[in-house]
């Protein structure tokens, strides 16, 4: 029989969720007490049951750590996974994003704050730069949103070794076409209403980016006021906002098996970071943005909290998950439709990760 894991990462430390059947759940935790997580994966490849996390403490600053075993036991890097070569002048600040390789099962990528790309080639125990990206003549001008500047998302390509997308905030949409040695802004179409110029080549505060696995070249970014679709890998974007409450969020999720299908989480403008009306919602589309329908059941009402870019996710067979800063996390096992309750009383989400283990 299965089991559904979800790794819960949160401001003071991490939880993992089990289920046999994505209703009833035990809790274990906390691990890695009064440390920051905000990122994790779970690395399921050739039948690996490992978990990796990115975190920070307060004392011992931040570190990339591994579990082959669900978090009985834990193994660090001496000296720190992921340390900026010395001629960059610069200090790793926060692990934001850990992503197993399709293609190479023993490549885990990793997006840090400041904005930097790191390649693993031992399952995520050692990183090294990809400096292709930290070179770029664009990055002395990418700037920090709120949250600080980051990579937060990192897309590989799954019919191409040699593409991958990542989004930063403050920078917008890269691609590479060239295992990372050369990237080009890919933000077409993506606007910037903070500029004096809306529509800059880059510069754009993504906030997160998902790919349709059942159409690969099929993405949607849910930007600091936008959300958008690309039908060209990344190419270029158009507005899918219409018939939103706001069009302004930090999470995007896309189905893994039913094509055309995506999840928001809208916020209420970026000065109130609420959800519209009050009531926590999910907005789902099943035609690729062209009609939004609003997912309510199971929710509470009123609602003053906030979904950020990392605490959602969905797994292998469909399930939808999200956690709120008030240490709320839900599931939804029917696309969207109804919501319940994973965790409770928890610290501020910041990451939420599932697999389905055998």
């Amino acid at each position: 029989m299965t089991q559904t894991v979800v790794g819960i990462g949160t401001r003071k430390g991490l939880w993992l969720a089990r289920s046999e059947d994505r209703r009833t759940w035990s809790i274990e935790g906390p691990q890695l007490l009064m440390r920051e997580v905000p990122s994790l994966a779970f690395d399921t490849r050739e039948g690996r049951q490992r978990l990796l996390v990115g975190m920070r403490s307060e004392h011992w600053g931040p570190t990339v750590m591994a579990s082959d075993d669900l978090g009985q036991t834990w193994d660090e890097t001496p000296e720190g996974a992921i340390r900026f070569p010395e001629d960059t002048g610069a200090a790793l600040a926060r692990v934001w994003q850990l992503v197993p390789d399709p293609h190479d099962a023993e490549v885990v990528w990793a997006g840090s704050e400041p904005q930097a790309l790191w390649r693993s080639a031992d399952r995520g125990r050692t990183f090294e730069m990809v400096r292709g990206l930290w070179d770029h003549p664009h990055r002395e001008q990418w700037g920090e949103g709120a949250g600080g500047g980051a990579i937060h998302t990192i897309l590989p390509d799954p019919q191409s070794a040699d593409s991958m997308l990542v989004a930063m905030s403050t920078g917008g949409v890269y691609r590479s076409q060239d295992a990372g040695r050369s990237w080009t802004a890919s933000n077409k179409g993506i606007k910037a209403s903070f500029f004096p110029d809306p529509w800059p080549e880059f510069g754009q505060c993504v906030h997160k980016v998902a790919r349709d696995p059942q159409t690969p070249a099929r993405l949607y970014a849910q930007n600091h006021h936008g959300v958008y679709r690309s039908d060209d890998n990344g190419e270029t974007w158009t507005s899918i906002a219409d018939g939103l409450p706001t069009d302004f969020g930090f999470t995007v999720q896309t189905h893994p098996h039913e094509a055309d299908t995506v999840w928001l989480v809208p916020v209420k403008a970026d000065g109130e970071r609420i959800p519209p009306g009050a009531t926590l919602q999910v907005q789902r589309s099943t035609d690729a943005g062209a009609t939004w329908q609003t997912m309510t059941t199971g929710l509470p009402h009123p609602s003053y909290t906030c979904v950020l870019r990392d605490a959602a996710c969905v797994d292998d067979q469909g399930g939808l998950y999200f956690g709120t800063r008030n240490g709320e996390v839900y599931v939804s096992t029917d696309n969207g439709e109804s919501f319940t309750v994973v965790a409770q009383q928890l610290p501020d989400v910041l990451c939420v990760r599932a697999a389905v283990l055998p």
